[in-house]
């Protein structure tokens, strides 16, 4: 797609990037990416230093905060994305947040696609214990929400263009996203 949304561009960089899943040693990465929340707008700091901790929250976050897009108090909690802070969408936009629900808890990414069974195509982190962009069925979806804006320290809401509705095919394994913990 033509003029990717800020946030998804960075999401893209860190396609591949991987949690070490040895629980003696952790990826720097993602280190870094901790250590810099709560510096973006009005979100909690992070209390831990592992990659063991779901982190897909910590990733959409990162991804927003850096291009200045209001990342939620709570945003460790895939379903504290559900915010009223942001623009809920009836459908889904290319760059959108999405949430999911799953077995022990929620899970959240951004739109990028859908696949040839019409199949969301999300980009998320901690998918399979990495960034990628793996296929999830709708049934799973919670919510669809428009980042919101961090303008002179509150949150402002915003719409996603028209065009962004029109989400590209994508090709998938035919596997559904399963493992997001």
């Amino acid at each position: 797609m033509k003029n990717k949304p800020f946030w998804i561009t960075e999401a893209l960089k860190h396609l591949g990037l991987k949690e070490d899943t040895s629980k003696s040693k952790h990826n720097p990465v993602i280190l870094q990416m901790l250590d810099r929340m709560g510096s973006f707008s009005d979100e909690a700091k992070a209390w831990w230093k592992d990659d063991e901790t779901p982190w897909c929250g910590l990733f959409v976050g990162y991804c927003l905060g850096v291009h200045r897009r209001y990342v939620i108090k709570n945003w460790f909690r895939a379903s504290a994305w559900e915010s009223p802070e942001q623009t809920k969408l009836d459908n889904p936009a290319y760059g959108c947040i999405v949430t999911f629900t799953r077995k022990g808890g929620g899970h959240v990414g951004f739109v990028v696609g859908v696949d040839d069974n019409d199949n969301l195509m999300v980009l998320g982190g901690n998918q399979g214990n990495e960034v990628s962009i793996k296929p999830f069925s709708k049934q799973r979806v919670t919510g669809y929400f428009w980042p919101s804006y961090w303008i002179d320290g509150k949150p402002v809401k915003g719409v996603p263009l028209e065009s962004r509705y029109d989400l590209p095919v994508l090709k998938a394994n035919g596997e559904l996203s399963s493992d997001e913990s």
